[in-house]
């Protein structure tokens, strides 16, 4: 993984420099909330419902063992004792005092970590796919990229303060487990003619007016990556509207003008920034790569398993994924126990996970945007082992994929934009999918619940997506069908009419029988649903029209 240089540490250190600063001039009442709000949101400090939310960057959700216990630390002393793991690959403290801020990003930098640009209306953290390096379909590790990405948009003079907040995903793979076309720009690394190239997607986004990205380029140099992206964002931040916050994302610009027009205006502004040079010497992006070059895997590591243990054999079918180094394999650690808080680890889980990375994963651990974690490299023969340690934590749910592994916003419990509580509903749907052997009847089914429209939860992108709206003060779920944030990318539809907390969890259930009722061989929920359509869950669902 990626490691700092003395610009990278110095850049960091005086950030919290100047942050350390600011706090105690707010604290003393020299600036009132309304100066200091830019300033702390810069650092990813947010004001919720009972206290401040700090969100920490996990650049492309990879970290080491040492950054693992920082966050462990902090939980410890100075939140409550847990860490929320999030969409973006990133980890969020909900209960900071504003006065411990410059401590905590000055003991964060010790370690190579800060919160910069995890807020504001800037290029925020860049994500991936978390099995890059480890994934057995990919052409190429993505993070280099994503990590010379990192560099170009952190602190961008240009870019500090666009119409509206903006995020890339950079994936090698043509499974998507990144929901790259869910993002303002998405790209692909490809290969064409024995060259690798991007795939560009331009526009993609959830919230109020969720849309699919569009392609914008078919093959890009990777050479000319950084210039083609410039010319995006050029065209964006000339254009893009900072009158309506509500259209102020980079999709409602491609969806006005038109995907043909902007494209003609990036490959026109392209040309002028090629000029400029600013794509890195090919010397410079090999100083990069060399980072994420393979761990020194054990080339005689034995491919076999012993299944013997019945709870094992189905957490290995379950949460254990291919690797592309035999010997090895990827394992996913589920943060979504039945009844817990999708997403929230607690200060002596996260110090385990940094152990058993440390341990058995050549030090390294992946955040996943579906809220969980991942070691990307673990021999084949230490699972077992591996595997007991997390059922002793707690964390050894064989869930991945299934309707229990849900993803969920904070909703109303925190966030001061909620409309609805997010971790009640999806508490009682785990609870009542609690069985395992019902859930992998079900099979992949990706629930996910937001508690407003920004979306945070995606519901937009679930099998079955929930919503939490406010209706006459009432907390109201409104249930979607058929979205998907992977390679088969689609936005859910709106069944009809919402319903109370008790009552969605009710509609989920009557959805699942309706697909059993009606699945043909190898169909998921979403591919049964797309074949039957929308009315014969609608009729279980409300009754007869």
């Amino acid at each position: 993984m990626y490691q700092y240089d003395q610009y990278d540490q110095n850049l960091v250190d005086t950030r919290v420099a100047e942050f350390r600063d600011q706090v105690e001039r707010r604290l003393s009442g020299e600036l009132s909330e309304d100066q200091f709000k830019p300033l702390r949101l810069m650092n990813g400090l947010y004001l919720q419902l009972h206290a401040y939310m700090l969100r920490v960057a996990i650049p492309y959700g990879t970290l080491d063992s040492r950054q693992m216990r920082m966050l462990g630390h902090i939980a410890r002393n100075y939140d409550r004792g847990y860490g929320h793991f999030t969409t973006r690959q990133n980890l969020q403290f909900n209960w900071i005092k504003l006065e411990d801020t410059p401590d905590i990003l000055a003991e964060l930098a010790t370690v190579e970590m800060h919160a910069i640009q995890t807020s504001g209306n800037c290029i925020r953290n860049i994500s991936s796919d978390q099995f890059a390096g480890a994934a057995a379909d990919e052409i190429t590790d993505p993070r280099p990229w994503a990590e010379l990405l990192r560099q170009w948009s952190s602190f961008h003079p240009e870019f500090s303060y666009l119409p509206r907040k903006f995020k890339i995903a950079v994936i090698a793979a043509k499974e998507d487990r990144a929901a790259m076309r869910l993002h303002d720009i998405g790209i692909e690394i490809v290969e064409r003619d024995g060259a690798h190239g991007a795939r560009v997607f331009v526009g993609g986004g959830m919230g109020r007016t969720p849309m699919i990205a569009t392609e914008i380029a078919e093959f890009v140099p990777l050479s000319d990556l950084l210039s083609y992206l410039e010319a995006c964002l050029r065209v964006y931040n000339r254009y893009g509207r900072r009158d309506n916050i509500y259209k102020a994302r980079i999709k409602i610009l491609v969806h006005e003008i038109g995907a043909d027009e902007y494209r003609r205006q990036v490959e026109e502004e392209f040309v002028a920034v090629k000029a400029l040079g600013i794509d890195p010497p090919a010397a410079e992006f090999e100083r990069i790569k060399a980072f994420f070059a393979p761990p020194a895997f054990a080339g005689d590591a034995p491919d076999t398993l012993d299944r013997s243990d019945p709870d094992f054999a189905v957490w290995l079918d379950q949460n254990v994924k291919q690797h592309k180094q035999p010997g090895h394999a990827i394992a996913t650690i589920s943060l979504k126990p039945a009844g817990g808080i999708p997403g929230d680890a607690s200060a002596d889980q996260i110090d385990l996970m940094a152990d058993l990375a440390q341990r058995y994963s050549f030090d390294e651990l992946r955040v996943t945007h579906a809220q969980n974690i991942v070691l990307p490299h673990v021999r084949k023969a230490d699972l077992y082992a591996v595997w007991q340690a997390l059922h002793e934590a707690g964390l050894a749910e064989a869930n991945l994929d299934l309707i229990s592994d849900i993803i969920a916003c904070p909703g109303l419990d925190y966030c001061s934009l909620a409309n609805a509580r997010s971790i009640p509903v999806a508490q009682k749907i785990a609870e009542r999918f609690a069985d395992l052997d019902r859930q992998r009847e079900l099979g992949e089914l990706k629930l996910k619940i937001s508690g407003c429209i920004n979306a945070c939860g995606h519901h937009h992108a679930g099998h079955i997506g929930i919503l939490g709206v406010d209706k006459k003060g009432l907390e109201n779920y409104q249930l979607s069908f058929g979205g998907s944030g992977a390679e088969d990318v689609s936005l859910a539809k709106i069944t009809g009419p919402g319903f109370s907390e008790d009552g969605v969890v009710d509609a989920v259930e009557k959805a699942t029988d309706v697909y059993l009722a009606h699945r043909e061989q190898g169909e998921r929920f979403v591919d049964t649903y797309r074949r039957i359509g929308m009315e014969p869950f609608k009729e279980a669902i409300y009754g007869p029209a």
